[in-house]
Formats: C-alpha cells, sequence, structure tokens
C-alpha cells in the first residue's frame, strides 16, 4: 500500500481534524462529545456507577419509574470467611473512571440506549446483623423487580447473591451463569448457612435457582470437597484448569446450551480473575482468568435473557494500584452491555 500524504492532510488535518467518516463511529462521538468538540471531564462531578445518571431513593416510597436499569451498590461484607473489607466496593467501582460508554465488540452504548441510574445502596438497618441485612437486601431488590426494571449491583460479599435471587426467583426458578473462582454451594460454616461460601446451595433449596440451568465457570483452589451440591444437583462446573483446553468460544456455547431461553442471573465475582489481574479480593486463588478472557466470554453471552447481575468481593483495600476495581467496573459495564440483546427487549435505533 503506497502513502499517499496529501491526501490524508486533505482528509484529516486543517478544518477536517474533527471529522469522523465512519457512520457508526460518527453516531457514537456525537453523543459523546458537544458542539465544540469537548466532553465532561471524567474527573469531575460526583463519582456514580459507570459515570451513569445518580437517583437518589427516598427508600420509604422508591421511585423507579421510566427506568430499565438500576445500579445499587450492596455494601455488606458479613458473610466473609477470609479477608474482609468487600463493603467499600461499590464506593471503589464508583470512583473509576473511563469504562464505556461505548463497547467496541457488541457495537452498544448501554449507559446511552437505556433509561438507567445508579439508585444509591440497599438501606440496611444494621451493619452488624447479616441475617436482617439479608432480608433488606431481598426487600429492596423485590421492589425494584416488581418495577420491572433490571438490577445490577455491586457488593460486598457474594452472600448478597442469595437474598438477590429470592427476590427475583420468586415466581419461577431463575438460569444462572456464575464465573468464580468458587462453586458458593457448600454448606452451614460455624453455625451460620449464609456466609459467602454457600449461597447457591441455599437459593436451590428455597426453589429460587435451578440447578440444572446453571452453570459455574473458573472453579478452582483447595476447597473443591466442599462443593458435591454443585455436581449432585444438576449444575455444570468447568473448572479453571479445563478453560484452556475447551477455549471460551466453547464455554460460550456450552453456558448458551445450559441457561436456554430462561430467565437468568449472571453473577461475577472478581476472583474469578487470576490475582495478577485482581488482588484486591478476600480469597485470592492463583491460575485464574486473565481480564481479556472474562471480558471475551461476557460479551459471548449476548443474547441471553438476562434479569439480574452482579459484581461481588471487590475488597480495595488490598488493591493498591487500583486494578482491581477498574477490572471490577469493566465487568460491570460488560453486563450491562448484555441487556440490549436480551430477548425480552427491542434494541434500540
Amino acid at each position: 500500500m503506497t502513502l499517499d500524504l496529501e491526501a490524508l492532510r486533505a482528509r484529516f488535518g486543517g478544518d477536517n481534524g474533527r471529522l469522523i467518516y465512519d457512520e457508526g463511529f460518527a453516531r457514537v462521538a456525537s453523543r459523546i462529545f458537544n458542539a465544540k468538540g469537548t466532553r465532561v471531564a471524567p474527573f469531575a462531578g460526583v463519582p456514580t456507577l459507570l459515570d451513569v445518571p445518580y437517583r437518589p431513593m427516598d427508600w420509604s416510597a422508591p421511585d423507579f419509574s421510566g427506568l430499565d436499569v438500576a445500579l445499587l451498590g450492596v455494601p455488606m461484607d458479613l458473610g466473609v470467611t477470609n479477608r474482609n473489607g468487600c463493603r467499600f466496593g461499590p464506593r471503589a467501582l464508583r470512583t473509576i473512571e473511563r469504562v464505556g460508554p461505548y463497547n467496541h465488540v457488541l457495537k452498544t452504548m448501554p449507559v446511552m440506549d437505556l433509561s438507567i441510574a445508579d439508585i444509591g445502596d440497599v438501606p440496611f438497618r444494621s451493619r452488624f446483623d447479616l441475617a436482617s441485612s439479608h432480608e433488606d437486601i431481598e426487600a429492596t431488590l423485590a421492589a425494584i423487580a416488581a418495577a420491572g426494571v433490571i438490577p445490577l449491583s455491586v457488593g460486598g460479599d457474594h452472600s448478597i447473591s442469595h437474598p438477590i435471587l429470592r427476590a427475583l426467583g420468586r415466581d419461577r426458578p431463575l438460569a444462572m451463569i456464575h464465573i468464580d473462582a468458587h462453586c458458593d454451594t457448600s454448606g452451614p460454616y460455624e453455625g451460620c448457612k449464609f456466609h459467602h461460601g454457600g449461597p447457591f446451595r441455599q437459593a436451590v433449596l428455597d426453589g429460587v435457582l435451578d440447578p440444572t440451568r446453571t452453570i459455574q465457570i473458573g472453579i478452582r483452589g483447595s476447597s473443591d470437597y466442599l462443593w458435591e451440591f454443585s455436581t449432585e444437583s444438576g449444575m455444570t462446573v468447568i473448572h479453571a484448569e479445563e478453560i484452556a483446553e475447551l477455549g471460551i468460544p466453547r464455554i460460550i456455547e456450552m453456558a448458551k446450551q445450559t441457561v436456554g431461553d430462561a430467565p437468568v442471573y449472571l453473577s461475577f465475582d472478581i476472583d474469578s480473575l487470576d490475582p495478577a489481574f485482581a488482588p484486591g479480593t478476600g480469597t485470592p486463588e492463583i491460575g485464574g482468568l486473565s481480564t481479556r478472557e472474562a471480558q471475551a466470554l461476557l460479551r459471548g453471552l449476548a443474547g441471553i435473557r438476562i434479569v439480574g447481575g452482579d459484581v461481588v468481593e471487590v475488597a480495595p483495600q488490598y488493591d493498591a494500584t487500583t486494578n482491581t476495581a477498574h477490572a471490577g467496573a469493566q465487568m460491570l459495564f460488560e453486563i450491562l452491555s448484555l441487556v440490549p440483546f436480551s430477548p425480552s427487549r427491542s434494541p434500540k435505533p
């Protein structure tokens, strides 16, 4: 190919320097930049999840009208079994800038194509009581679901998924795609069954999660002996050691086959990522997914009937570089990017 510098100068230099000729790219830019060619500084204003508008809630009479998706924080880590601190996860993700708004692989701008807001945090009655905290989560998520809004939650520890599933699956058990280092289907721990190592056992036993339509991806570590419930109940389990052999495209295919056309909950534990990419978590396990693999996996799920999701276990005090919070925010964006492709929705022009 011969370089025609004069043609490039004529097309992209001088007064044409701000022109974007590709129609798709021009549409994206027109929604981000104003007529003067500037955009809101990513470090300006009050931080919110994915920089979406903030809608403060009167939790005595919450108003979810007009929303397609609600982003909310669930700052509770009373169920951890190792290092605590993921109660600060929602705040950490809110400080991350420059995630989205354009998903160049799926070619969607969910933050602009959907009516979406950060509605703040679940209103907890007590910072000390695990049982009442789960009740508060369930009540909050039930109100969101009753309004026909898709909730995407940021934890907090993984025990929050149990009350969320109880809220979203109360009319019919949900399918689930669960990306994690741990199956989280163990039994009671020191007399408590509501810890972050067992939410999905309890969800199945409560009749709100269909194990035959559940797939768990990235499982590894030394606690496999605790998770026989997964296979005994009919869940599909893909260990981290199988990922290289199977390949991400095959795992995507398996996930879609498993959940079928059922309503799907998508749960992403940040410790599914190798600690080289996400050290800021309470139970890190080496040998995990790379951020690129996780992105490819999530993007490949476009078309599932997603009804809710979460990103959990970001503990920023172990995250010296903010890489973990950045990865968590990006995974939240990838999950949000699936919503416009859900069969229950028609993508907006």
